[in-house]
């Protein structure tokens, strides 16, 4: 039994021309139990495909952190691991697109903006498990893709609402014969409710497929152009003053990405199939960021004149270094008590291919059936990095204008990177459901993974270092069928994830990197393990008119070797280390109850996320630090960045010729990022009310609406500290307090007519 749905491509092995068979992650129908799962109506149900969106009103353990204040850039965060776009951000959550790994090789990211969500069909969250490869250390998210088969018909949207919001998808499918094809686009723009804050998406999916009485082959192609702005957090001040304000600006984001893959399966008997997919994919990616910067003119007399870099050195007493161009020339002080920022650009392009291979058996066991899954992966990348900072003028607006003038600081500081990367990963992996009795079922998942990860320094030497990582990971979960309505379930799995090359190049305290490009150095990391064991339950219950599921999982993992990005001493600048032993442990329970046109839908999630390592951390914006600008963590401190407690409720009623709905989302308190010792107040929790509505027009056209935060609540979902003691804030020109926060969104609303035939 599945909660929401179910996501199972290939319902059996019986092969049939009327049937789509492509994988969707390894292992396919792995331990499928106790799976979150959407299907599209999920998805659409406001009105335009929203991928992120359906996940966050459904699931009450997902929730999404405005980090960078832009929708289609956060951070996903399940059972305390993250999914991000980001490269600071640790990748605990492993994300597959019609059976390729989806997490970009260059930081293990997970580019939301690049997924067509006009194009997607069903997704699950599964539990973490050894069979799905690396970064699964909280669990994995499964996404498929539509079919002219399995989704014939034409469906498009338009839509218009608050902030310039426009949006704007069209699908068709259709199958003939033992061929089909289906074809989707969504393109989707906003100028955004802060200031200088406009984004747009473009992206597109084409399949092609055939489907015979023993094999088929689908062919797939994914193509996204976005542009995106993301101006992060700004002062608690400045947003009390005016919360529509940014901090500093600008930062963009342009991603172009382009992924063709093949899925070809074969039956090699009634019982067995051979499935597979094949991909290559590129991704180039252009990041422009004006930032504050410790710049001001020299203090010391022999360098009067000249501009001076400042951190916290020993004692509180800030350190200068006098600033240096390319050439190795001290840098003037040009703006005549002008401020100053830095504009920080970087260029990523990657490519990347690889394999997800496997054998399917199901063999009948008295009267039940024994499923075997058995394969192989192989990941490949190769990417190119280059990054500059240009010195630039802090203006009015806080906007950063360059200066021509391209910082390099001998000791690594501040200076250009350019790096080439190369990774390898190799696994083999089997998944079996085997029946042990009338009622009992064990699900055992080992998998092996081997990874290669080189750095080639494009400018020096210093980033050069070869790395290997291998490990095998067991799993076992014993299913019990307590009732034909019931089942009870206990199981403990590893899983792994290893140094991205971002990380492995930016782990050095003395030489940090900027919080946008992560490379300076290449000191050793190791690699995390995550140990997790889980109890949990299903049902069902048939009460009169009503048919309810309900889903209840306890569960606790624990990572050793954690990895984290701590500040630096310098503005703007981090670095990454391990920190030893960390714990995530958790209740969460979801029920779904249907009568008729009326669906409702509840889940709650507890998480309990501490450090088990006594910690030193740097965290020089910290008001509770001490004066060489480091943090205490003690064993049972809270990581931060995560509510304690979460939860959801939706209502959704479809009558004759219209629908109504709504939903509420609750999310506790959570740390600023950066308070790792829990010395100042959280973040405050917030309480959001949606809602959602359509009316037919005439057969197959429909109007609907949506309203978000329908009371205008202020919320923040993400904190973290931010120098405000050298910035003019004209919003608020006594700003003192450190505190920073990610804001969520107003209320605003959508407007929009959908057809369908």
């Amino acid at each position: 039994m599945c909660i929401a749905g179910v996501v199972i491509t290939a319902p059996a092995l019986a092969q049939d021309a009327g049937q789509t068979i492509v994988v969707t992650a390894p292992g396919g129908a792995f331990d499928l139990d106790d799976a979150l799962a959407l299907e599209r109506a999920d998805i659409a149900v406001a009105g335009v495909p929203d991928v992120l969106g359906a996940m966050t009103r459904n699931f009450a353990g997902v929730t999404l952190q405005d980090a960078q204040n832009n929708p289609w850039q956060p951070n996903l965060v399940d059972r305390g691991y993250v999914a991000s776009p980001l490269q600071g951000q640790a990748q605990g959550i492993a994300v597959y697109l019609d059976g390729a790994r989806f997490n970009q090789p260059f930081g293990d990211t997970v580019n939301f903006d690049l997924i067509p969500d006009a194009a997607i069909r069903a997704l699950t969250m599964r539990d973490a498990g050894p069979v799905y490869g690396l970064n699964a250390l909280g669990g994995v998210l499964v996404m498929e893709t539509m079919t002219g088969r399995d989704d014939p018909g034409v469906e498009a949207a338009a839509a218009i609402g608050s902030y310039g919001e426009r949006d704007l998808s069209a699908s068709a499918g259709s199958a003939f014969g033992r061929f089909s094809a289906f074809g989707a686009v969504q393109y989707r723009e906003e100028d955004g409710w802060r200031d200088y804050s406009p984004s747009d998406l473009l992206n597109g999916y084409v399949d092609v497929g055939f489907e015979g009485e023993r094999g088929g082959a689908h062919l797939k192609f994914i193509g996204a152009e976005t542009n995106l702005t993301g101006n992060g957090v700004a002062p608690v001040e400045l947003l009390a003053a005016r919360r529509q304000s940014v901090f500093t600006w600008p930062d963009r984001t342009n991603n172009r990405y382009g992924r063709f893959s093949l899925h070809p399966w074969l039956a090699l008997s009634d019982g067995m199939r051979l499935e597979a997919t094949l991909y290559r994919q590129r991704r180039k990616a252009d990041t422009a960021n004006g930032d504050a910067a410790d710049i001001e003119e020299c203090e010391e007399e022999e360098f009067e004149g000249l501009l001076c870099l400042e951190s916290v050195g020993d004692d509180d007493d800030e350190a200068q270094t006098v600033l240096t161009d390319r050439e190795g020339n001290a840098i003037a002080d040009l703006l005549d008590d002008g401020e100053y920022g830095v504009f920080n650009r970087g260029r990523i392009k990657t490519r990347s291919e690889g394999i997800l291979a496997q054998l399917i058996a199901e063999t009948p066991m008295g009267a039940r059936t024994n499923r075997l899954a058995a394969g192989f992966s192989y990941d490949s990348s190769e990417s190119a990095f280059s990054t500059s900072t240009e010195l630039g003028e802090l203006t009015d607006t806080r906007s950063v204008n360059g200066l021509a003038i391209f910082i390099d600081q001998p000791d690594g500081a501040i200076a250009p990177v350019g790096l080439k990367t190369r990774t390898r990963y190799w696994s083999a992996f089997v998944g079996n459901s085997l029946p042990l009795g009338g009622a009992l079922t064990a699900e055992i998942g080992l998998r092996y993974n081997h990874a290669k990860v080189r750095l080639v320094d494009q400018i020096g030497t210093a980033l050069n270092g070869k790395h290997r990582f291998s490990r095998l990971n067991p799993g076992i979960e014993l299913d019990w069928a307590l009732s034909p309505t019931v089942s009870l379930r206990a199981g403990y799995s590893e899983t792994n994830r290893v140094p991205t090359p971002a990380e492995l190049s930016c782990a050095d305290e003395d030489a940090p990197c900027s919080l946008t490009n992560f490379f300076i150095a290449d000191p050793p990391l190791e690699q995390v393990v995550a140990k997790t064991f889980e109890l949990g339950a299903t049902g069902e219950i048939a009460a009169g008119a009503w048919d309810v599921d309900w889903l209840l999982s306890g569960y606790r993992t624990t990572n050793t070797n954690d990895i984290q990005y701590i500040a630096s001493a310098i503005r703007g600048r981090a670095y990454f280390q391990n920190v030893g032993s960390t714990r995530r442990q958790g209740v969460e329970a979801t029920l779904q109850a249907r009568r008729g046109g009326l669906r409702l839908s509840a889940s709650y999630a507890f998480i309990d996320a501490t450090y088990r390592s006594p910690l030193t951390l740097s965290s020089p914006a910290n008001p509770e630090a001490d004066d060489d600008g480091e943090i205490y963590v003690a064993p049972g401190d809270r990581l931060p960045g995560l509510p304690q407690h979460s939860g959801t409720f939706s209502a959704d009623f479809q009558g004759r010729g219209f629908t109504l709905g709504g939903d509420m989302v609750a999310r506790g308190s959570q740390g600023l990022i950066g308070d790792e010792a829990d010395q100042n107040a959280p973040v405050p929790g917030y309480l959001l009310f949606n809602l959602r509505g359509s009316l037919d027009l005439t057969r197959g056209i429909s109007l609907f609406g949506e309203l978000r935060n329908v009371f205008d609540r202020d919320n923040a979902t993400f904190g973290t500290f931010s120098e405000v003691d050298e910035v003019e804030l004209e919003e608020s020109p006594d700003a003192s307090d450190p505190r920073a926060y990610g804001p969520g969104a107003p209320r605003r609303w959508t407007l929009g007519v959908r057809a369908r035939f």
